[in-house]
């Protein structure tokens, strides 16, 4: 069987003011494409769905559409709430929707749901585990909800308890761990969404990343898994492999904020044989607009947008983080800027960094203490523009207080 892996979606989403719904629609229907070419009996997605609990209605629409499109290719979806959804509103229909060939975990119920896919003769079942809050199992952390919620579904399955594959050696060993799936009569799937690590060594984050850890207290080791052919997790947004395990993050399909621009984006094709997992393979997306930074002054900015050949004038459209490493003052740079790049986003000043002696530190505030007015603007000056006022700039200034004192 084959299936395409794709997470974080976050339909709905607004970064520095822009709306993402284009980006969002272009991004899914390159998806849709992209498993009915590979022969994808179905598409799953790890969570997040949504970028809030509450998406807007433009949002669902557009996500109404994209399920529709699976649907018409005879594809079915395969999904789970994440952290951003409200588990209430994705599974809404959820029963009526399945029967239709979308499989909804929304809610954490008292069993895990499991959705069955028959495939030459090997049945291949999807275990559905989506985000959960350790105080709605009653426990502390987020290890001790997993360890919890699929000690029941083992327990169901007959197989060995964690304790026993332990004495066994197999939980660090993935030839061993494929080997007790192998003696199954079917191939499992977890999905799943949480911040999973490989014994306490962390996944790669990026800017655009909105969990919190405190203590250690969301982590879950990915030792848990062992015993499914394939994980697929939902929750960070660069895709990557966890440890040796057949445990991966698909990572969001776009880019959503300058700490990813240049990283490419991808959705995993997941082939499943009779042995087990066959091959992950990483089919990168494609998007509309990507995220891209410049730098300079703002007239060479200007200047380099005039001199680019035709075939670099769609770059124009991607969203751009412009770093001004101008000195002086600016009149409106955004909108200049927007002229020739129309998805500005950021505006930064880089300012020159200069070392400062304490002996100097020490005078500065003696002098802000006694409220010298010219003092004092040069201070809020360094704070703001982290370079020392000029003399030309204290001449100035000195003439304005003056005017201003009478």
């Amino acid at each position: 069987m084959k299936f395409l892996h794709i997470a974080d979606l976050h339909i709905g989403k607004i970064v520095n003011d822009f709306s993402m719904l284009e980006d969002q629609r272009y991004i899914l229907s390159q998806i849709a494409d992209m498993a009915k070419a590979g022969g994808a009996k179905a598409v799953v997605i790890a969570g997040d769905v949504y970028d809030r609990a509450i998406p807007p209605a433009e949002a669902v629409t557009l996500f109404d559409g994209f399920l529709n499109e699976l649907s018409q290719m005879g594809i079915e979806a395969v999904m789970i709430s994440g952290n951003h959804d409200s588990p209430e509103r994705l599974s809404f229909g959820e029963s009526l929707l399945s029967r239709q060939g979308v499989h909804i975990a929304g809610i954490q119920k008292d069993a895990l749901t499991r959705v069955r896919f028959q495939e030459k003769g090997k049945e291949t079942e999807f275990v559905l585990l989506p985000f959960v809050k350790p105080a709605q199992v009653g426990v502390r952390t987020s290890q001790e909800a997993v360890e919890l919620l699929l000690k029941q579904y083992w327990e169901e399955e007959g197989m060995p308890e964690r304790e026993d594959a332990e004495d066994i050696g197999i939980l660090h060993k993935e030839k061993q761990q494929m080997q007790i799936s192998k003696t199954g009569k079917k191939n499992r799937v977890l999905v799943t969404h949480f911040f999973v690590t490989d014994a306490g060594r962390e996944p790669e984050l990026s800017e655009s990343e909105t969990t919190i850890h405190v203590g250690g207290l969301d982590n879950v080791d990915v030792s848990l898994f062992q015993g499914f052919d394939y994980v697929a997790l939902g929750h960070i947004h660069k895709p990557q492999r966890i440890g040796t395990y057949p445990v991966w993050y698909a990572g969001a399909p776009l880019q959503y904020s300058f700490g990813e621009a240049g990283m490419t984006k991808a959705a995993l094709m997941v082939t499943l044989d009779e042995q087990g997992l066959k091959e992950v393979e990483k089919l990168p997306l494609f998007p509309m607009r990507s995220m891209r930074k410049i730098e300079g002054t703002l007239k060479e900015l200007l200047e380099a947008a005039a001199e680019e050949y035709p075939e670099a004038q769609e770059n124009r459209q991607d969203y751009i983080q412009a770093v001004l490493t101008d000195q002086g003052e600016l009149i409106d740079p955004i909108g200049t800027l927007r002229s020739r790049y129309p998805n500005v986003m950021q505006i930064v000043r880089k300012e020159t960094e200069i070392s400062l002696l304490k002996e100097e530190s020490v005078q500065e505030h003696t002098i802000v203490e006694k409220k010298d007015t010219l003092a004092m603007f040069e201070a809020f000056y360094r704070e703001v523009r982290d370079a020392a006022l000029s003399d030309e700039g204290k001449e100035i200034m000195a003439d304005v207080i003056k005017e201003l004192e009478g």
